[in-house]
């Protein structure tokens, strides 16, 4: 594994908790933290800055309290950036998590160097997520420490390329920490990602049916009735292609079939969006009441605390580890 040491230290299971546009909040990040996975939230999940800065003081304040009663070392938290031209507040932003330290930086839709310099000056981490290999070549000539690659049927802003292609492909080149987004919702599937040649699986839509995640309860419901076939695959809704949940989209009042193209993207539009995530009809842009979601929903079933989750994703990878290996051992065993 390419792992960088603060991980190495501190990750009881390799799993990153994705970033969730109106779903990671700051309970989410904590809860996963504790249980040593990576926790995560996109900084524009609070309308301002001065909202952001203090998420940010939040986390920090509940590891440092479950680090000092518990003895135990948390897991390190990251913040998403989206490093886009729409985006009015990025070097705001960028200028709290120099400031507050931020372990990891997640960077999407952009990998600009001024930008990984700045999290480079005080030590942080920065990884970057891209569907396919030109984009995964930029970032990695930027400097990125760590590159997700975000395959098939992951939810949210996705690619359309297998993740068995995309790994093989990035690892030609690429020698750093790599992470698999794509439908992985059990431990199996998380060793499945190490043997793939990935140093940690990125999880999202598996994190939306936890207690802490702040998406409403219609939301959850919807995931946990749905399957594959229930995700549909479109640049119409946000002007980026991306998996949506087709019975939101029926109930937002629109046909699947027939969407109307969104021909850009737009952060400072999507900053009019509720942070509390589609609560009632304060919310606005294409994420209020259409919602994200990958393949891996077939497996998902329920709502459970974000620490039983991990502990259940755990169990899984360390029994799937310890089939392998005994497969392997009986099949490969000298006469």
């Amino acid at each position: 594994m390419s792992l960088p040491e603060i991980l190495r230290q501190r990750l009881r299971l390799p799993v990153v908790a994705a970033p969730m546009f109106l779903a990671s909040g700051p309970q989410l990040v904590i809860e996963t933290c504790k249980s040593g996975a990576v926790g995560s939230f996109p900084a524009l999940n609070q309308r301002t800055s001065e909202g952001f800065e203090d998420w940010l003081v939040e986390i920090k304040q509940a590891l440092a309290d479950y680090e000092a009663t518990s003895g135990e070392l948390a897991a390190p938290y990251a913040v998403n950036l989206i490093v886009h031209k729409t985006n009015p507040r990025l070097e705001a932003d960028v200028e709290l998590c120099v400031k507050h330290k931020v372990p990891v930086v997640i960077t999407s839709l952009g990998a600009a160097k001024h930008v990984i310099d700045a999290i480079h000056s005080y030590g942080g981490l920065v990884f970057h997520d891209v569907v396919n290999a030109r984009h995964a070549r930029k970032a990695a000539e930027a400097g990125v420490d760590g590159l997700i690659a975000v395959a098939a049927g992951a939810g949210g802003h996705a690619g359309n390329i297998s993740p068995f292609a995309l790994v093989a492909e990035i690892r030609q080149f690429f020698d750093k920490t790599l992470l698999l987004a794509g439908c992985m919702s059990n431990g199996n599937e998380i060793a499945a990602a190490e043997l793939m040649g990935a140093d940690l699986a990125y999880m999202g839509t598996r994190f939306i049916n936890t207690e802490e995640c702040l998406v409403v309860e219609p939301y959850k419901q919807m995931i946990a009735e749905s399957s594959a076939a229930d995700i549909i695959y479109t640049p119409k809704i946000s002007g980026v292609n991306a998996n949506f949940l087709r019975p939101s989209i029926v109930q937002a009042g629109l046909d699947p079939n027939n969407l109307e193209a969104k021909e850009h993207v737009d952060f400072g539009e999507e900053l009019t969006v509720d942070s509390d995530a589609q609560q009632g009809d304060k919310a606005s842009g294409a994420w209020k009441t259409i919602w994200s979601a990958g393949q891996g929903v077939g497996s998902i079933k329920g709502v459970q605390p974000a620490a039983e989750l991990i502990a259940t994703l755990a169990a899984e990878y360390h029994a799937a580890i310890a089939a392998h290996q005994k497969r392997y051992a009986e099949l490969f065993a000298k006469p």
